[in-house]
């Protein structure tokens, strides 16, 4: 079976159990990056833990945001969000793929659904910021038609802003 076959991205609440693992997840492995590299030590759990309850998600619901699961042979497998920022654009956030996963193209799948789920809410542009460190992730961007533009936000990880218009 052709690996993509394995993969179907559909809507899920941002309060849902999945969602809630998948957010630990990727905020677990962005923190212990970010602290690794520039303090040479993994997240502390309390850190950890203030950090995962300060965003729940709930942006990430309508009228004005979605948040996306994608599973690969039906278990939860990665993540995108997207959220209206004005009347025009969107803001793509918390992309996420599980790294056993990584590189069987869920990630442009999920990229692809969160553009999609953009424009039905209206967006002819999606906009997303990331960290100099989390180079696969500014690759994939690149590799998606998104370019790097000037700063749209003053988020103190955020070190590349990138726009895609939307067709």
């Amino acid at each position: 079976m052709h690996s993509a076959s394995l993969w179907t991205v559909s809507p899920e609440p941002y309060d849902s159990a999945v969602s809630a693992a998948l957010w630990r997840a990727y905020y677990t492995e962005v923190s212990d990056r970010w602290y690794l590299l520039h303090e040479g030590r993994r997240t502390d759990p309390a850190e950890l833990e203030r950090g995962i309850a300060a965003d729940s998600g709930s942006r990430l619901k309508a009228p004005g945001g979605q948040l996306l699961v994608a599973r690969h042979g039906g278990e939860p497998a990665g993540t995108a969000g997207v959220l209206m920022v004005d009347a025009d654009t969107a803001e793509l956030t918390r992309v996420y793929v599980r790294e056993e996963l990584r590189g069987k193209g869920g990630a442009a799948l999920l990229v692809g659904a969160a553009e999609d789920a953009a424009r039905a809410l209206g967006a002819a542009r999606v906009r997303l910021d990331t960290r100099g460190d989390l180079t696969e992730a500014r690759a994939l961007y690149a590799r998606l038609g998104y370019e790097e533009t000037a700063p749209h936000n003053d988020d103190r990880y955020a070190e590349h802003w990138f726009l895609k218009r939307l067709a």
